[in-house]
């Protein structure tokens, strides 16, 4: 797989720039149950990998963010090899015209992640990882800078809206960090984190595709992550999984033991 990340990447980007890049600003959007966003593109996205993705690997089978949960769990109880793909990352900013979203793609066998690619079409952005331990941006070695070491030094990416009343109140109120920010998709947060575009992250609930590519692609880019509760991040189910991440392995104690009071 690691010689055919090539071929992978160039129908990621074949297949954003026609199906996203083309909607982006025109597309209408439409609300579903849990509240969240979806657009054609998603869909249109969607259908395409599953049909190319198919033609180059017919033994690896897909389950993606738009498919029911009956069909994603058939996914995950056949146990075979998979691609856990979400088509659209930041489909609030894209459906809004805000130029930050992408498309997150990983391969999973045997219950762990073993590619990620993680695709920004309006920057031209592509970073990838292998198990073998590297992680690259557009073809060049990513290892994550170790930037600064206190949490006052910080700017912190924070998605509050699934965060506990509790810890979003403490957060503004006391701001450990030197700056904040939140920029809508999840994915790409993982892969500016790995190329050192935030020291420390935090985010309340991420699913199996919204963290599986980029969260890979932080930890081979050298990045430390767990959930709250100090657990591994990435679990072979359909669930939810807070995330807290730091550029280095004290920051990320310090941030802990912060957001645990």
């Amino acid at each position: 797989m690691l010689k055919e990340i090539d071929v992978l990447e160039g129908i990621i980007k074949k297949a954003a720039g026609e199906e996203l890049l083309s909607r982006f600003t025109t597309v209408s959007s439409e609300q579903k149950a849990d509240g969240s966003l979806v657009t054609e593109a998603d869909f249109a996205m969607q259908n395409r990998l599953q049909e190319e993705l198919h033609q180059q690997w017919p033994d690896i089978v897909l389950l993606s963010e738009e498919m029911t949960p009956e069909q994603q769990q058939a996914v995950l109880n056949s146990e075979k090899p998979f691609w856990c793909l979400d088509p659209l990352d930041g489909t609030s900013n894209y459906a809004a015209g805000i130029p930050y979203f992408a498309v997150s793609l990983s391969l999973i066998e045997q219950g762990k992640v073993i590619v990620g690619l993680v695709y920004d079409p309006v920057r031209d952005e592509c970073f990838t990882a292998h198990e073998s331990g590297l992680a690259r941006l557009n073809g060049k070695e990513l290892t994550l800078k170790q930037t600064v070491s206190t949490l006052k030094q910080s700017i912190a990416i924070i998605d509050f809206k699934r965060l506990t009343e509790e810890l979003a109140i403490r957060l503004v109120k006391d701001q450990p960090f030197a700056s904040q920010r939140n920029f809508g998709a999840s994915a790409l947060d993982w892969c500016w984190m790995a190329a050192s575009r935030g020291h420390i992250y935090l985010h309340g609930k991420q699913n199996i595709w919204d963290y599986s590519a980029g969260q890979f692609i932080f930890k081979m880019a050298g990045g430390h992550a767990s959930t709250l509760e100090g657990e591994a991040i990435f679990v072979n189910k359909l669930m939810g999984r807070s995330v807290i991440a730091a550029e280095s392995e004290g920051l990320l104690k310090q941030w802990l033991n912060w957001v645990r009071g």
